[in-house]
């Protein structure tokens, strides 16, 4: 048995929830804030047999879309200010992060 950890954007997370209940993946499904642009984000506990691994992972590449965004750089009140200060910036967001670790036990009660 294996733990995916996935965490994807807000954005993605409907999607995603819903096909694994159609696929019968039981996934706890956390909020989570975090990455470059502090924006939400939400993170998936999925526990799965070893042989489910790609086809899960697949389902979280298939919904998980990378995006361009705008932002503005914070501010360094520290560093001299020079013209591209203020200037919004295009980012790309999105996609997933998965990490795949191995459970020595599984219990449900």
């Amino acid at each position: 048995m294996k733990l995916l950890i996935a965490i994807v954007q807000d954005k993605d997370a409907n999607r995603l929830s819903n096909e694994f209940i159609d696929k019968n993946i039981r996934a706890t499904r956390l909020s989570t804030t975090g990455g470059f642009l502090k924006s939400g984000n939400t993170t998936f506990m999925i526990g799965v047999e070893e042989n489910r691994v790609d086809e899960v992972l697949e389902m979280i590449k298939a919904a998980s879309h990378t995006r361009q965004q705008f932002m503005t750089p914070p501010v360094n009140l520290d560093a001299q200010l020079d013209n591209t200060s203020s200037y919004p910036v295009e980012v790309q967001v999105g996609g997933a992060t998965v990490f795949v670790l191995p459970v020595d036990q599984f219990h449900q009660f």
